[in-house]
């Protein structure tokens, strides 16, 4: 180590000169040390205050309240008319007996175990007949015939008082079937098909129904009919069918829909993509 010696000083005022010098350096040290210390303590602060602030802000996403009507199959006609049906024995039975009203249609495919499909008319509006045709293809197209791979059933509808639970002498009803009393109204040859609609909002919806319905109102929307492919398979393929036609900018909310959304709409677990 090298020290500058001032020629015209004593060695002891030199000493002197350093030891003052080294006293100052100190002084300098010990601040630094002290304002370091200082603001990594209101570093440290201004963090948790900012954490603190992220917390208010970010509120837990309240669970949408399902509607009565989501633990059936649903859907809306081309003109805005809620239709909603069974899928199983146990919401056939609470569908008819808990919500079927009097200005209500009531639709059945011409096939055991099919479900009942309930066009709900609240506002006594007259009933179109596409809003008919719509309910018809739906009613057959979630019956049994899907799954035995038929192209067209027959479907009926009536009011509801045509509709019940009394059983002829003798016989027993079981639960979800109904006695159907009186004159029904006839489709004929009603096509088995459904259409798989993406809407796209905030975020990508998955829903079902009548192709003319779904069309009016998704984003993107696929049509299937009765086929071989698995739900699982056939989700994907919807799914990957969508992404290559759909925006730049819908692609992530796409991605983000998961497969079970999609299978939940393929009747009887099983289909194929219609052109």
């Amino acid at each position: 180590m090298k020290f500058k010696i001032d020629t015209r000083k004593s060695l002891p005022e030199n000493a002197d000169l350093y030891y003052k010098e080294s006293k100052k350096a100190k002084r300098k040290a010990d601040g630094a040390k002290r304002a370091l210390k200082e603001t990594l303590k209101k570093m440290e602060r201004l963090e948790k205050e900012r954490k603190s602030i992220e917390r208010s802000q970010i509120r837990p996403r309240r669970k949408r309240e399902k509607r009565w009507y989501e633990r059936f199959r649903w859907f809306f006609s081309s003109d805005n008319l809620l239709v909603v049906g069974g899928k199983d024995a146990t919401t056939n039975e609470i569908l008819i007996k808990k919500y079927l009203e009097k200005n209500d249609l009531v639709f059945h495919a011409n096939i055991h175990g099919a479900p009942f499909f309930v066009i709900k008319n609240p506002d006594k509006r007259e009933i179109s007949e596409e809003a008919l045709r719509e309910t018809a293809e739906m009613a057959a197209s979630y019956s049994r015939a899907w799954k035995a791979g038929l192209g067209s059933c027959d479907v009926y509808y009536v009011r509801p008082e045509q509709v019940s639970k009394r059983a002829p002498a003798g016989e027993y009803i079981t639960r979800g079937a109904f006695m159907i009393h009186g004159r029904k109204e006839w489709f004929r040859g009603t096509e088995l098909k459904v259409g798989i609609g993406f809407k796209i909002n905030e975020r990508a919806e998955v829903f079902g129904g009548p192709i003319s319905a779904v069309e009016k109102n998704a984003t993107y929307f696929v049509k299937i009919g009765p086929g071989d492919k698995k739900s699982k398979e056939l989700a994907r393929e919807i799914k990957d069918l969508v992404l290559k036609s759909a925006r730049k900018e819908d692609l992530e909310k796409i991605k983000g829909i998961k497969i079970e959304e999609i299978q939940r709409w393929i009747p009887s677990g099983k289909g194929r993509i219609k052109k």
